[in-house]
């Protein structure tokens, strides 16, 4: 084995590069060759570069009240064509399954009629919107983004853990990963020919425009953002630049009319598609939260109206609680007829009688989830916690059992990690983009690798202290030595990028002229 892999031990997970103690797995082959020459001091300085010019480019998150570079793990995460086909197939036949039972849940209702899915859950979900009822988006399309998270257990199948399907986050970091693993490690990519993700931009826009109200032949779209305080702004910021639309606040916008229109210097230009950024509870405080001060007035009555889409739909929020997570292969039989391609991870109901009684006897050896958090917030690993918290979890669920769902710990795989003490393995799962325009479900060829980077932790999230890692996509002909620039590292080395389309350049909202034009 290379030196920095000396020291290297595999933990009882599936390894993703390696099959056995030095003994590589073929698709890592190329990158391990690239990586023999390194020592861990190399590896540091490099890491420490990336950081630098992350925090240079505001690629951040806030952790512990404080603003940190986002973690990139300077090994790559890669998956060979035949996994990424299986997961494209899987992730695809959800993502349909689901937009059939938000369609039939804001329709005629009848999954509930037939007994797959109990009425109490729709009724009890958080997120059930009474005013998105009979709304009918263009295209029958109401998921145009998805996020789905994956695990590979300890036999190497990759099994769905959450779906994302309200306003999912993380692609800006598979954009920025790719651009800085190639200005930081470009042997690796000559090494390895590697699937490009800089098309996302062009087919999220080109799925926006698809969603645009019928009649409108050169729909304007724009991206909607809580603003510079949003823990995701720089993604908004990145996805509106790159694909050449207007980035936007609830109050550059009106609503008149059952219209809405955007504020600009030359004054109010129509807006058809709203790629929205906040949730529904601010989206609209005439629907929704009285005090909100970040939507915009009557737009939700405007979508009713079908003159302006929203992406992602409003009450998109009961497709990803967490309770509805557990009837989704029963979706996919009932609306497609087929069986799940990714299984679920094993989970409980403690809603459902006798099984409230099962979860709690065996609190210390789950992970229980709220059906509504986000984020990694408010899960508890059994076998990690310790007496007082299960005592503390066991009065909640026992107070709310529809507020919680219980699942078997899974072992996450582990993949090579920079630690300070050198590699080390560390847990890892993916979340793949999904973008739907109504026609074809494309996948974003490898999606958001985070990794769990304290010793033995589960939780990748970065809002806990997570990481993430550079997923790769190998084609299915392997072609030594044809990697290629891509667009966006040419766009990040200063190539200039085109003005926004759908109003002139200097067009800004009083919101963002306050911020100086930043957009």
């Amino acid at each position: 084995m290379a030196d920095i892999f000396d020291s290297y031990t595999m933990a009882g997970a599936w390894d993703e590069m390696f099959e056995g103690p030095g003994v590589v797995r073929a698709a890592y082959e190329p990158v391990f060759a690239a990586l023999q020459p390194l020592d861990t001091a190399d590896l540091a300085f490099r890491a420490e570069q990336m950081a630098r010019s992350f925090t240079d480019r505001g690629v951040t998150y806030a952790h512990a009240g404080e603003e940190r570079p986002f973690p990139l793990d300077l090994v790559p995460r890669i998956l060979d064509a035949l996994e990424w086909d299986t997961i494209v197939r899987g992730v695809r036949q959800r993502i349909r399954a689901l937009e059939a039972y938000l369609g039939d849940a804001y329709g005629g209702c009848q999954v509930f009629e037939d007994g797959v899915v109990p009425y109490r859950l729709l009724h009890s979900s958080p997120h059930y919107h009474r005013a998105a009822h009979g709304v009918q988006p263009p295209g029958g399309v109401r998921v145009h983004v998805a996020g789905i998270d994956l695990v590979r257990d300890v036999d190497g199948a990759f099994r769905v853990l959450e779906d994302n399907v309200r306003v999912p986050s993380g692609v800006s970091y598979v954009i920025e990963n790719r651009r800085a693993m190639t200005r930081v490690f470009p042997a690796l990519f000559a090494e390895a020919p590697v699937r490009p993700v800089d098309e996302y931009p062009q087919r999220l826009l080109a799925a926006l425009r698809a969603a645009a109200p019928e009649g409108v032949d050169d729909p304007v779209v724009v991206v909607l953002t809580p603003g510079v305080h949003n823990a995701a702004y720089f993604e908004h910021a990145l996805l509106a630049r790159l694909m050449g639309v207007q980035l936007v606040e609830g109050r550059d916008l009106v609503c008149s009319g059952n219209r809405v229109r955007m504020r600009t210097t030359r004054g109010e230009a129509p807006v058809h598609v709203v790629y929205r950024r906040l949730d529904d509870d601010f989206l609209d405080p005439l629907h929704f939260r009285p005090d909100s001060v970040i939507g915009c007035p009557g737009i939700m009555t405007a979508a009713r109206a079908g003159t302006v889409t929203l992406a992602n739909a409003v009450g998109n929020g009961i497709a990803d609680d967490k309770l509805l997570y557990t009837y989704v292969p029963e979706l996919i039989r009932y609306y497609l007829g087929e069986e799940p391609v990714l299984p679920n991870v094993e989970s409980y109901r403690p809603e459902e009688p006798g099984q409230l009684e099962a979860v709690l006897d065996q609190l210390g050896s789950l992970v229980l989830k709220p059906v509504d958090g986000a984020g990694g917030a408010g899960i508890v690993i059994g076998p990690q916690a310790d007496r007082a918290t299960l005592d503390r979890l066991r009065a909640q669920v026992m107070a709310n059992p529809r507020g919680w769902i219980a699942q078997r710990p899974v072992m996450l795989s582990t993949s090579p990690t920079l630690t300070g003490g050198g590699i080390a393995p560390r847990h890892v799962d993916l979340r793949p983009f999904a973008v739907n325009d109504g026609r074809d479900v494309w996948l974003l060829p490898g999606g958001l690798t985070r990794v769990a980077l304290g010793e033995g932790s589960l939780v990748v999230n970065s809002s806990q202290g997570g990481g993430s890692k550079d997923t790769w996509v190998l084609p299915r002909h392997r072609v030594p030595g044809a990697a290629t620039r891509s667009v966006l590292t040419a766009i990040a080395e200063g190539d200039e990028l085109p003005p926004p389309r759908d109003v002139a350049p200097r067009e800004l909202g009083p919101a963002a002229a306050a911020r100086g034009g930043q957009q």
